[in-house]
Formats: structure tokens, sequence, C-alpha cells
């Protein structure tokens, strides 16, 4: 009995804690004031004053077009790749396998240090070109994670079948592939975008000052105070951004 009910407690806690700061936002993001956490009333004023931002909106419009070209770039190659993976033995593929979740497990701060140094010694202006390659760089692996989780649940004699029929590897990939990793393919990429609409750290040592995107004008922002159009604001993103997230997680479920 005690264990039955510490579990759905102590689950319970854990949400909590990691939720009620974002509520706390949401929250604030309706108050009739500036620069106060005192509730002074409910108000729409500050949504109003966020839709008429034009700078803010030029920086929405640029996040959402390098998300959405690093998201279909990356799930491209990413996919790619683990289709690979799975289908060809090779020499080192376990290593290039394991280097994968090296990336995925190194700090950011280490990936834009590293693509800092990489564009100052190729003379690359930063700008857009230098974000969409970082983003690129970043995704990439976690498409690699979730397609090939969705992948290794196939078959195997299905392609073994389709050799036999005389199916050539392009005609798998169109006929076969494709049509099954479809779920995993669009999870991977509606987490690339949401990894590009959310990055921050490795943004910030290569853009340049010609492109700015959405993560880093909050951040230039929240720097001169927080007021509650930046609540206003992460409240939108954070809808956004969870929604993705949902939808992702929707379709890695197996069809029953």
């Amino acid at each position: 009995m005690i264990a039955r009910l510490s579990t759905p407690t102590y689950l319970t806690t854990i949400y909590l804690f990691f939720y009620i700061p974002i509520i706390v936002l949401i929250i604030y993001s309706f108050n009739n004031a500036q620069f106060s956490l005192v509730w002074h009333g409910f108000s729409l004023h500050w949504y109003q004053e966020l839709f008429k931002d034009r700078d803010l909106w030029v920086a929405v419009w640029h996040s959402l077009l390098l998300g959405i070209i690093s998201a279909t770039l990356s799930t491209t190659v990413g996919g790619l790749a683990a289709v690979s993976l799975y289908r060809y033995k090779f020499f080192g593929r376990n290593l290039l396998y394991a280097l994968i979740f090296i990336l995925i497990l190194s700090p950011e701060i280490v990936m834009g240090i590293s693509l800092l140094m990489l564009f100052n010694i190729m003379k690359v202006n930063l700008g857009f070109w230098t974000l969409l390659f970082a983003h690129i760089t970043f995704c990439i692996p976690f498409v690699i994670v979730t397609v090939y989780s969705r992948i290794i649940s196939f078959d195997k004699h299905i392609f073994e079948a389709a050799k036999d029929l005389g199916a050539k590897d392009w005609m798998i990939m169109r006929s076969i592939i494709l049509p099954l990793l479809w779920p995993g393919l669009m999870a991977g990429w509606l987490l690339s975008f949401t990894l590009s609409l959310d990055d921050i750290i490795t943004s910030y040592f290569v853009a340049g000052p010609d492109f700015e995107i959405l993560p880093l004008k909050i951040y230039s922002m929240v720097r001169l105070g927080v007021k509650p159009e930046i609540n206003a604001l992460c409240s939108i993103t954070f809808m956004f951004t969870l929604l993705l997230v949902v939808l992702s997680q929707l379709l890695l479920r197996k069809k029953s």
C-alpha cells in the first residue's frame, strides 16, 4: 500500500517541480504591470504589445525559416545515415554509431566554440549560412537515433524477399523503407525543428549581426529586465514547442 501511494506522489512532486515555474510564467504574462512580480490584475495588454513588435516578428520569421530548412536537411542526411548503419556492414560501423551518442552528450558550448573556430579558419562571415550549418550539425545525431530506433523494429526478411524478387536498392528504399519509415522521419523532423527553434548556446557563437533569431532576441530582451511581454513571448513559444513534441511522440508510437 505504501509503495503504491509513494510512486504517484513521487512522480507528482517531480512533475510539479518541472512545470510550476512554467505555469507561473504563463500566469504573469497576463499581469497588468511592468517590471513587477506583484499581481495587479488580468490584462491582454502585453500580448497586444507583443504582436505590434515588428523587430520581434522578423526574428520569429528568421527562426522559422532556419528551423524548416535545417530540419529538412538534417532529416534527409540523418535518415540516409540511419538506413546505412542498419542495412550495411562495414569497418568502423560500431565506432560511427558510438560517435553519434558522443555528439548528443557533448556540451553545446563545446560545439559552439569549435564551429566558431572552424568558420574563422575558413574565413566565413557569420550569419544565416553559419547558423544553418551549425543547426544541421547538432540535429543530425538526434535524427539518426530517432530513425534508427524505428528501423530496427522492421523484419529483416522483408529486404531479403525484395532482393529475391529482383528489387534494386533504390526500389527497396522507395517502395519499402520510406513508407515504413515515414513516422520516424516525421518525428525526427519535428524534433530537429524544435531543437533549432529553441537553441541559444550554439547559435550565440555562430550568429552574425545581420540575421537575428528568436532565442537570441529573447536573451537580449531579458538582459534589460523581464517584462510581461517577454513572459507572453515565452508562453507562446512554450506552447508551440509543446505541440511539436506531442506530435513527434504520437508519430513514434507503433500502430497496434
